[in-house]
C-alpha cells in the first residue's frame, strides 16, 4: 500500500460546521503537518484545490525544504491555466523537488466557481477541455527529453510551437491521478491518466467503479492503478473511536447541515452526487457500511466519508479496499496534525506496505519513549495484530 496524508489548505478544526477548536492556514501550521507526514513515514501529501483553499501550488512549493522524501499531489485545472504554463510550472516543481511532484487533474464539479473563475460550458464541455489540455501537457513535457514541439489544433484548444525547455526529473512526465465517477470522466481516465482514484463508498459500489474503468481502459489498450480517497478516524478501542466520530459533528446544526447539502445539489458532479446519496443530508443513517462513516460529508464537499476503528478495524477494512485493486489511500482526519500520528502509530504497523526507512540523519534506535525513574528505559511496545 501507499499511504497519502492530507494538508488542510482549507482549515483544520476539533469540530466540523463550528469556529470552536478551529486552527489557521498558517504556513507554520502548514509545515507542522508536512513534516509529521514526512518523519512518520507517509508517501506523500494531498493538497485540495478550489477557492475554499489556499493555492495548492504556492502551499506546495513553500514545503519542498521543509520535507526530505514526501511527495506532494498538486492539482491542474483545465480551463484555469494554459496547458503549455502547467506543464512549464510542472517541470520546474518536479526539478526543484528532485521528482516529488504528483499531478492531480481537476476538471471541477461545482458550476457557480467554475463561472467565477470564467470558466463557462457544460459538464460535457468541461470534459472536452480536460481531455484536450491533457494532450497537450503531456506532450509537450514528453518533448523536452528528447526535442521537438507540439502542434495541437483542438475543438477548444489550439498551440503552435509549444514547448518546454527544462524536462521534469521524471519520466515522460510526473504521474497523472485523476478521479470522476461520469462517463466522460471514465472515458478520460482511462485514455490518458495513470492513476484513478475514488472517493470512500461501500466496497461494492468501489468494486463496481474499477470494473467498468478497467474495462474501458482495456478498450484503450491501457492498464491503470487505483487510489481511494478517505478521512479516518483512529482510537486504541472501537468505542473511542466512535465517540470521537460523534464528537466531531457533537457542535454541528441543522441549519448548517442543510446550507451545506444546498450547495452540493447545485453541483453538476456524478461523485459529489454519489456521496450525498449516501446519507441524504440525515444524522441517523450514517454507518453506510461497517466501520465507514459519512459524518463528514454532512458539510464537506468531495470526500465525506471515514473509516472509524481502533487500529486492527481500519486495517482490515483497508485490505478490504486493497483486495479490489486498490494501491494507494489518501487518508486524512481531525485535527490533521493529531491524526497523522494516531493513524501512524496504530495502523501502519498492520498494513502490508513497504514502510520506509528512517530518514538521513534519523537513522536512530532506542530507548524510545519516556525513560522511567530518570534511569528505566521504557517496556517495548507489544505487536498488533491486524484483524480478519
Amino acid at each position: 500500500m501507499n499511504v497519502f496524508w492530507f494538508i488542510p489548505t482549507h482549515g483544520d478544526s476539533r469540530y466540523l460546521g463550528t469556529s470552536e477548536g478551529a486552527r489557521p492556514v498558517s504556513h507554520d501550521y502548514m509545515k507542522q503537518v508536512a513534516v509529521a507526514a514526512d518523519t512518520l513515514g507517509y508517501d506523500g501529501v494531498l493538497l485540495p484545490t478550489g477557492r475554499s483553499c489556499e493555492d495548492a501550488w504556492v502551499a506546495a512549493a513553500s514545503l519542498i525544504d521543509a520535507t526530505r522524501r514526501l511527495k506532494f499531489l498538486v492539482a491542474v485545472r483545465p480551463g484555469l491555466t494554459a496547458p503549455t504554463l502547467s506543464a512549464r510550472m510542472a517541470a520546474t516543481f518536479d526539478r526543484l523537488s528532485n521528482g516529488r511532484l504528483l499531478i492531480n487533474v481537476v476538471t471541477g464539479g461545482d458550476p457557480v466557481e467554475q463561472e467565477s473563475d470564467g470558466v463557462f460550458g457544460t459538464h460535457a464541455e468541461r470534459y472536452e477541455i480536460s481531455d484536450e489540455f491533457l494532450k497537450i501537457w503531456r506532450d509537450v513535457l514528453a518533448k523536452t527529453h528528447t526535442g521537438g514541439a507540439t502542434d495541437f489544433d483542438g475543438k477548444h484548444l489550439k498551440v503552435k510551437g509549444a514547448k518546454a525547455l527544462y524536462p521534469p526529473l521524471q519520466t515522460p512526465y510526473p504521474p497523472l491521478y485523476f478521479g470522476g465517477s461520469s462517463d466522460e470522466a471514465i472515458d478520460l481516465a482511462a485514455e490518458q491518466v495513470d492513476v484513478y482514484l475514488t472517493w470512500g463508498e461501500p466496497p461494492a459500489a468501489v468494486a463496481e467503479k474499477i470494473a467498468r474503468v478497467r474495462a474501458r481502459a482495456a478498450r484503450a489498450g491501457r492498464t491503470l492503478r487505483f487510489g481511494i480517497r478517505l478521512h479516518v478516524i483512529v482510537r486504541e478501542t472501537n468505542e473511542a473511536a466512535w465517540q470521537a466520530a460523534d464528537e466531531l459533528i457533537s457542535r454541528l446544526d441543522d441549519e448548517t447541515i442543510a446550507k451545506a447539502q444546498a450547495n452540493f445539489a447545485r453541483m453538476d458532479s456524478e461523485g459529489q452526487r454519489r456521496m450525498a446519496a449516501l446519507h441524504g443530508g440525515r444524522r441517523d443513517q450514517l454507518e453506510v457500511s461497517p466501520n465507514l462513516w459519512a459524518g463528514v460529508g454532512l458539510v464537506r464537499g468531495g470526500a465525506g466519508t471515514a473509516l472509524v476503528g481502533d487500529g486492527a478495524t481500519v486495517a482490515a477494512r483497508m485490505k478490504e479496499y486493497a483486495d479490489l485493486g486498490i494501491d494507494t489511500f489518501i487518508l486524512s482526519g481531525y485535527p490533521h496534525l493529531e491524526e497523522s500520528y494516531r493513524f501512524a502509530e496504530l495502523v501502519f504497523p498492520l498494513l502490508p506496505r513497504n514502510q520506509r526507512q528512517g530518514l538521513p540523519g534519523f537513522n536512530l534506535t532506542g530507548p524510545f519513549g519516556e525513560i522511567v525513574g530518570n534511569t528505566e528505559v521504557p517496556k517495548s511496545a507489544p505487536v498488533r495484530v491486524a484483524a480478519s
